[in-house]
């Protein structure tokens, strides 16, 4: 029963975030590339799937310079948590959504931490042994495994999901630096 309130309470958080993200107002157009960002392309998808309602909780409630880098004209590959990755991350670090969301440091570091620069296809992912993050650290990866600072891991489940600028992976498990 828990669980079940939990869960109410994340999706309600969610929708305020999300509501409170509408009406924010548009980064210049100036700044984004032709076709759809990561940030578009991460929209569409759970917009579509539901996936990844917390992983766009944590981008808005994260530096707004997170969202300008998403969005923005570099390349860029993104490792994506889903949903249940992010609620197990809750139930692991014991932590309410709130407390989590509210912490913008703490937020900002470990979307950063699953982002690297360039456009690093599936094939050049799993070439790489060592994977430099825009968090300044480093994500392992071998045959389609990533691990963290922490000796965590996280599996790779879905690839090569193509934006203007760049690419982004799905992965299984909230990576930590």
């Amino acid at each position: 029963m828990k669980n079940f309130s939990s869960s109410k309470f994340v999706y309600a958080l969610l929708i305020a975030v999300l509501a409170f993200g509408a009406f924010a107002a548009p980064i210049s157009a100036q700044a984004a590339p032709k076709g759809n960002t990561i940030v578009d392309v991460a929209l569409a998808a759970n917009a579509e799937t539901g996936e990844f309602s917390i992983l766009i909780a944590a981008l808005q409630a994260a530096d707004p310079a997170v969202i300008q880098t998403l969005s923005g004209k570099g390349q860029f590959t993104v490792f994506a948590p889903t949903d249940a990755a992010f609620v197990a991350l809750l139930g692991e670090l014991n932590l309410t959504p709130a407390q989590l969301l509210s912490n913008k440091d703490l937020v900002t570091q470990v979307l950063l931490y699953h982002v690297a620069r360039g456009n690093r296809d599936s094939a050049e992912v799993l070439a790489s042994s060592r994977i430099r993050t825009l968090e300044r650290g480093f994500l392992f990866q071998s045959g389609g495994v990533l691990t963290d600072a922490k000796g965590r891991t996280a599996n790779i489940i879905a690839t090569d999901i193509p934006a203007s600028n760049g690419v982004i992976h799905v992965i299984d498990r909230v990576v930590l630096p």
